[in-house]
């Protein structure tokens, strides 16, 4: 069984990382949605709301084999505790390509998981940083995330 564990802040979860999820859902037989807790970042949104919200939005596109969980370690260490086989990550452009690549490598030789990346595609322009600063000057971000994200936003 193929397990893809797709990890990131999701502060807040927007449709560029539902694109990734949908793409991961067709190539994998189950991918997980790691929410990476940090000591050394602080959230805008409750881990624990954010979760329910995601969980909403994937019950809502029938992506049946996808589930969601909140870590505080490693990415490696989590994903290896949910049996992943590959870790997965969305670029956008060059830019994340490198500062990607030199993450994974590390990933991989700390814990043999390789790295799928899949484009952003036309998504590429939203990220969770631009929906809060699109908020902090009260614009509506409803185009660039999902309507249960949207919901506890407000």
């Amino acid at each position: 069984m193929n397990i893809g564990f797709y990890a990131g802040c999701f502060d807040p979860f927007t449709n560029g990382h539902l694109h990734i999820i949908k793409k991961s859902a067709a190539f994998f037989d189950q991918v997980i949605v790691g929410i990476g807790v940090h000591s050394s970042k602080s959230r805008h949104y409750d881990k624990q709301l954010m979760k329910n919200s995601i969980e909403q939005v994937l019950v809502r596109e029938n992506l049946t084999n996808v589930s969601v969980v909140i870590y505080d370690n490693l990415t490696v260490d989590a994903a290896l505790a949910h049996n992943a086989n590959y870790l997965i990550r969305g670029i956008r452009n060059g830019m994340d390509y490198e500062y990607e690549e030199n993450i994974a490598s590390v990933n991989e030789e700390i814990s043999g998981l390789d790295t799928i990346y899949i484009r952003a595609g036309a998504l590429g322009v939203v990220s969770s940083s631009m929906v809060r600063e699109l908020l902090a000057h009260q614009r509506d971000v409803s185009k660039y995330v999902p309507i249960e994200i949207k919901n506890i936003l407000e």
